[in-house]
């Protein structure tokens, strides 16, 4: 059988991975600019931990783990036996519900307001497509002990300060869930608020009618659809998109609230790329208040981060009134869109930027030496450890992306010299020890 990953999982090159770690070293200085801490968290969590935070779709994509041991060869599982009885572990589908976990589990012991940001892979049962894996990496900030709608503002600059460090040019859209309950309201479906912001969150996907189709499909009348219908409309500015929310919501006390909200963050951004869309839902049920995506401006690949307001989080796991609000970057989809854009660095900064080449096996000891104090200058350098044709050792370090290689042969030894040969321009020299290390440190 032909060997092959898993379907939606990847491996990495070198070069794919330089590419991660150039992206997630600028998202970590922005982070710590900010003051976030790092945290990790396990793979796993508990199935009872993550199972009903979601959603029933967000459920849906969540990988089980079986039960540990023998379990199964022993266990007699009848048909209807439900998936919590033969698994009772599931890989972590976000890292914002572990990280609830985590500050339920230590309350006591954090400083609040607590401050942490995470890169680690995730997992989802997702269909695979552009951009959309089964597995892989959320980098997420999240602060919790704090109602203040600063947290929001911060974290809407955390994304501008982020994205322009990264060169790329994003538009940051914010809605709150509470306009979306008030909308609910007003309409006469209040009640089935997740109902109808599971289906509006698929507008960008299915169109306007594919919502209401979806809606009529979960027993809404044509009355309800109708009086839905505004929301799922696009405003050419915030004023305009604020002006109707406010004569469309009057009578919603909690649509106000949002209203307000919304206007706050709003005027406190700055001259962040923000922008009201009332058509923003986030289809995730623990979302309470300010809702946030951010989709690149050159490039059609789908949002590249989100995040938002949830009030009620960590009282699933016990601990009452602490608030929290997160952001999350897709750095798949940022990579995509960088490379699609030529913006990734050339430089991958894990390629070795000199070879020493093995002349003969007599000659090896003494080239390996210069590898090894090359290295103790802190210089990338690798050592090809057999005395091969020296085309061969040419054709191996082009291919290997290598600028320069050291060639030590008996009249450089006498002479304590090597050769330094520049592969772009052809140029070779015979230097010092000390002179190679500025050369090699310069470039």
């Amino acid at each position: 059988m032909k060997p092959r990953v898993a379907k939606g999982t990847r491996d990495f090159s070198a070069k794919e991975v330089a590419k991660r770690s150039y992206v997630m070293g600028l998202l970590r200085e922005t982070f710590e600019l900010f003051g976030y801490s790092p945290l990790e968290t396990p793979s796993f969590e508990n199935i009872e931990t993550v199972m009903g935070k979601y959603g029933e779709e967000g459920d849906r994509l969540i990988f089980k783990i079986l039960r540990s041991g023998d379990f199964m060869r022993h266990a007699a599982i009848p048909a209807e036996a439900k998936s919590s009885e033969i698994a009772d572990k599931a890989l972590r589908y976000d890292l914002t519900v572990p990280f609830a976990r985590y500050v339920v589990q230590n309350a006591g012991q954090l400083v609040m307001p607590f401050k942490r940001y995470q890169m680690q892979p995730v997992w989802r049962a997702d269909n695979p497509q552009k951009g959309r894996f089964r597995e892989f990496y959320q980098c997420d900030a999240d602060v919790v002990g704090s109602r203040s709608l600063w947290q929001e503002v911060e974290l809407i600059h955390l994304y501008q300060q982020a994205f322009q460090a990264l060169k790329l040019p994003v538009t940051i859209r914010v809605n709150n869930r509470k306009v979306l309950a008030g909308i609910a309201e007003v309409s006469g479906v209040g009640d089935r608020l997740v109902d109808f912001t599971v289906a509006l969150d698929k507008l960008d996907k299915i169109g306007k009618e594919g919502v209401l189709s979806e809606l009529a499909g979960k027993g809404f009348n044509s009355k309800e659809l109708s009086g839905l219908e505004p929301a799922m409309q696009h405003f050419p500015d915030a004023v305009s998109a604020l002006s109707f929310l406010r004569t469309w919501l009057a009578g919603s006390t909690v649509g106000m609230q949002g209203v307000e909200e919304l206007n706050f963050v709003l005027n406190q951004s700055g001259n962040a790329p923000v922008a009201i869309d009332i058509t923003l839902a986030r289809g995730l049920n623990y979302y309470t208040g300010c809702i946030i995506e951010v989709t690149a401006k050159e490039v059609q690949l789908g949002s590249v981060g989100g995040g938002g307001r949830y009030d009620d989080l960590t009282g699933i796991f016990g601990l009452k009134d602490t608030s929290g609000v997160g952001i999350s970057f897709g750095l798949d989809r940022i990579i995509l869109c960088l490379e699609e854009l030529g913006r990734l660095p050339e430089n991958s900064g894990n390629v070795p930027v000199a070879l020493v080449f093995t002349l003969s096996e007599e000659d090896a000891p003494d080239a390996y030496h210069w590898a090894f104090r090359l290295r103790k200058e802190g210089l990338r350098v690798e050592f090809y450890p057999e005395a091969a044709k020296l085309k061969k050792q040419f054709d191996y370090a082009e291919k290997r992306g290598i600028p320069f290689v050291l060639i030590v042969g008996e009249s450089e030894r006498e002479a304590g010299l090597a050769q330094l040969k520049n592969l772009a321009s052809g140029e070779q020299e015979a230097l010092c020890f000390n002179d190679i290390v500025a050369r090699l440190a310069t470039h």
